[in-house]
Parts: C-alpha cells; structure tokens; sequence
C-alpha cells in the first residue's frame, strides 16, 4: 500500500459488527442489534454487550481479512453476513466496513527486533 509521512504502513478500515437473527431461534446467547467495533486490533464494546464466545471464536480470523483493502469482486467485499457457527442457531453477524481507516506503520506493529518501533497505541497518545 501506499506510504504516510514516508514510513512504511497500512491502512485498515474500522469495523462495526452487529447480531442479526435469520429468523430460527438463536441456540447461543445472540440479541438482536447487539454489536462491538473493531479498532485496529481492539475490540470495542458498548456497556451491556455481550458476544457468545463460541461465535466469537468463528468471527476471529474474518475480521483481519473485512479491515483490509481488497478487490470490489472478491467475496470479503461483497458478503456481508457470517451464521453463528452452531448449525442449529439462527444467529448472524453482519461485519460493515466503516468509512473511518487508521494508519499503521511496521515499525510500530512488527515482532521482529530489529524493525520495531514505539508501539501504535502509544504513539502520540493513540488509543
């Protein structure tokens, strides 16, 4: 991807993602509207939200994948809705991606020693 103030980076869109029912009755815990935000990395909830841990598990590795750029044919752009994983459940979350994207260089979310920097949430009083 292109660069910022010349450091090597990414960008990644926020997420909002939100409990919709297919109209089965929900085996797990799932309340419609009932929603958190992805923030870079963060999970954000509102108070009194709830997630069922099972589907969470299931939502994890998509969530990377929805933040990022991607081509407008490809079915992480288009698709919208993940079924709880439980076959019986008629839960869904549908993952929109929000306008706001946030800027990450390597230096500041890298493992490797040599190439690391100040942490993104530290940097600049980031959150």
């Amino acid at each position: 991807m292109g660069t910022r103030e010349g450091d090597r980076g990414f960008w990644l869109y926020d997420l909002k993602v939100e409990t919709v029912l297919d109209g089965r009755t929900p085996v797990c815990r799932h309340i419609e509207g009932d929603s958190f935000r992805v923030e870079g990395e963060t999970l954000v909830f509102e108070p009194g939200a709830r997630v069922s841990m099972y589907a969470l598990a299931g939502l994890l590795p998509l969530l990377p994948v929805k933040q990022r750029d991607t081509d407008p044919e490809d079915w992480v752009s288009t698709d919208a809705e993940v079924a709880c994983p439980d076959p019986h459940c008629g839960g869904r979350f549908r993952i929109t991606r929000l306008k706001e994207r946030r800027w990450f260089t390597h230096a500041a979310t890298t493992g490797l020693p040599a190439e690391r920097g100040t942490p993104y949430w530290q940097e600049g009083g980031r959150e």
